[in-house]
């Protein structure tokens, strides 16, 4: 009767470290990495997805400006992507133009569409067009949200 009890005893002290045969849970180096089960991997938009297409919706709840990743020319089209929330916690507000001889500056003014809702804190990339008075031509581009 001593045997089985020592026995289960062991057992479960053995369970409890981290299981029998392997390394006690104190010994093993941080350089191993954790295993997560294939079923918990995190949800996230596929860096080959498309950005979201968004148009701006105006009258947000503290619009403030946001920086460009990327901005494509094409005529008087300027194509604009950058990372964002999503909706309705962050929609685009609109985007400021200013355009002068020289440069161009782009400025995005996102906000939230509504009061009092729960959102997820997952990033995807949004995209929206803006029309020049004139093509971009040889003029400098500027990112408006990275200037205080």
């Amino acid at each position: 009767m001593r045997t089985i009890t020592a026995t289960a005893t062991l057992m479960a002290g053995c369970l409890i470290a981290a299981g029998c045969g392997g390394a006690p849970a104190a010994t093993k180096t941080s350089a191993q990495a954790p295993q997560t089960p294939a079923a918990v991997s995190p949800v996230t938009t596929s860096p080959t997805k498309a950005p979201q297409p968004v148009k701006p919706v105006g009258h947000t709840i503290n619009p403030h400006k946001v920086p460009w990743e990327k901005a494509v020319a094409k005529g008087r089209d300027i194509k604009l992507t950058w990372w964002s929330g999503v909706a309705p916690c962050t929609v685009l507000d609109h985007v400021k133009v200013t355009e002068t001889a020289r440069r161009v500056t782009l400025t995005i003014y996102e906000g939230a569409k509504s009061k009092n809702v729960s959102c997820i804190m997952i990033a995807i990339q949004k995209t929206t067009i803006v029309k020049l008075k004139s093509p971009l031509g040889h003029r400098k581009l500027v990112d408006g949200g990275k200037q205080k």
